[in-house]
Parts: C-alpha cells; sequence; structure tokens
C-alpha cells in the first residue's frame, strides 16, 4: 500500500513487541492508545504514552517507535491522520490561517478530555463493522476530529493550518543529529530543503563521500561508541542506528572494525 492509499483512520494491534516501520511522519496524526504503552524518540527527547492517553504527532518529523503490549495482551491503538487536502479545504471553509512558529516538540501529550473520548467512541462501531472505508464517512469523522480538536486545544491553529514546506537548512549539521534514523535518502533530501539531485550534490561536497556509504560508515562509528564506551548489547544498538537487520550490521561491523561486535567489549583498552 503507498502512502497516497494508507487510510486516515486506522485501528492497530500487536501482540508483540514492534520497531518495524519508516522513521518519517509524513502528515499530522491525532492517537488514542486503547492498551499496552509506546514511546517515541524524536533525536532529542523521548515520550511515553500509556494506556488512555491521547497525543498529536506532528508532520514532517523524524521519530522513532517503540509499541509494547501490556504482559499477555494485546498492543492497540486508534489514530486519525489529517492529509494536507484535507487540512486546506477545512482551512478555507472555516477560515483558519496558522501564525508561523517554531512547533519544537515533536509529539505532544494531549489532555484527557471528554470530547476526544466520546469522539473515539463514536468511532468504535465503524470499526468494528468495517464501515470506515466509504469515503464520505472517513471526511465527515475528519472534520469532526478537527472541530474537537481545536476546541480542546485551540493552539493546534498553528500547527495543523501551517502548509509551509521545509526549507534549505545546514546539512551536514541536520545529518550529524539525526543520521541514525531509517529513512530513504528522498525524505533527508526533503526535510534539509532540497531535491535528491541537489542533496547529493551538497553532501558530496561537504563529507567527500556518497550519503548511503556516510551512513553506513556515521552509524558503524557510533554502535562502536555505544557498545564499547557505552556497555550496550548489540542486538538493541542495529535497531536504534537504522540497518535493516543483524546480520548486515555485524558483516558491516566486522569488516569495518575487524571483530563481531559481540566480541567488542572481551578487547582490552588500547589494543
Amino acid at each position: 500500500m503507498t502512502e497516497k492509499q494508507l487510510p486516515s483512520i486506522v485501528h492497530s494491534c500487536y501482540f508483540n513487541v514492534s520497531r518495524e516501520g519508516e522513521q518519517f511522519v509524513q502528515d499530522h496524526i491525532f492517537s488514542y492508545q486503547v492498551s499496552g504503552s509506546m514511546t517515541v524518540n524524536d533525536g532529542e527527547k523521548e515520550y511515553t504514552f500509556h494506556e488512555g492517553d491521547f497525543r498529536f504527532s506532528k508532520r514532517n518529523r523524524l521519530a522513532r517507535f517503540v509499541k509494547i503490549p501490556p504482559p499477555n495482551g494485546e498492543f492497540k491503538t486508534i489514530a486519525i491522520r489529517f492529509d494536507q487536502q484535507t487540512l486546506r479545504e477545512f482551512s478555507a471553509v472555516y477560515h483558519y490561517k496558522a501564525v508561523k512558529k517554531d512547533h519544537a516538540a515533536a509529539v505532544l501529550n494531549l489532555p484527557d478530555a471528554t470530547l476526544y473520548r466520546n469522539y473515539i467512541e463514536s468511532l468504535n462501531p465503524y470499526l468494528l463493522d468495517g464501515q470506515l472505508e466509504d469515503r464520505d464517512l472517513i471526511r465527515l469523522k475528519l472534520k469532526e476530529a478537527l472541530i474537537i480538536l481545536l476546541k480542546v486545544n485551540p493552539e493546534l491553529k498553528d500547527v495543523l493550518f501551517d502548509f509551509s514546506e521545509p526549507g534549505k537548512i545546514d546539512l551536514e549539521g541536520f545529518m550529524e543529529k539525526n543520521f541514525h534514523f531509517k529513512v530513504g535518502l528522498d525524505r533527508f533530501a526533503y526535510l534539509t530543503g532540497r531535491s535528491l539531485a541537489t542533496f547529493k550534490r551538497d553532501f558530496k561536497k561537504i563529507f567527500q563521500q556518497s550519503p548511503s556509504r556516510w551512513l553506513v560508515q556515521r552509524r558503524l562509528q557510533e554502535a562502536y561508541y555505544q557498545i564499547k564506551e557505552l556497555g550496550k548489547r548489540p542486538s538493541e544498538v542495529y535497531i536504534e542506528l537504522g540497518f535493516e537487520d543483524f546480520s548486515h550490521f555485524s558483516y558491516a561491523f566486522r569488516q569495518a572494525y575487524g571483530v563481531q561486535p559481540s566480541k567488542l567489549r572481551d578487547i582490552p583498552a588500547g589494543s
């Protein structure tokens, strides 16, 4: 399923801890934690959400998600995704205009409001019956969600209706901060305000090598530090640093440093 085909209202269920998925939030998302918990890390701060919590994830952000089911139970969330077309249409009808601000936090913990709970409860019959595949009904429920969000958290106006795209920013600083996120080069290019071709050209001027090669080397360098100096396990490091699987990580690490990551802590300091 492509991004343009992603449903706008989703009921997700997991029985096992999940760290899967690309770490890029393309659209604003209003979510309710039905059961279990979720941790979100945007590279600067970690957020934890428990059963009964509401949250708002901002678009065009990088974030890692860990979905944790309760003991002997199931992780469940309901997420409402607001695409840009829906927001532009709502803005035109209701005359909402954003005031440009620096929206620092990637994820907001929303209050436990009665209006939010009533809205989520109104979705349950449709989710159970599979009726939220009806386009007209989805549009109606998205509009209802926006009205409720703006009533409970009016400050979200400046987030929801900010239609500006990322501008050209310092490439070196951005990549040093975000190299560990598992996203494609097109995402890095977009978030630094560049076309993919310009991104690759600018990257080579700064780092003297291709983005793909630099990313592998930089992630391996960080993995070495975290295992050797911080005492982390290789099995947790490879996930945090954006490698596809453990075997690929182990092979690349051995090629770079001549030792399996699991054996690194056995080597005496200074060797």
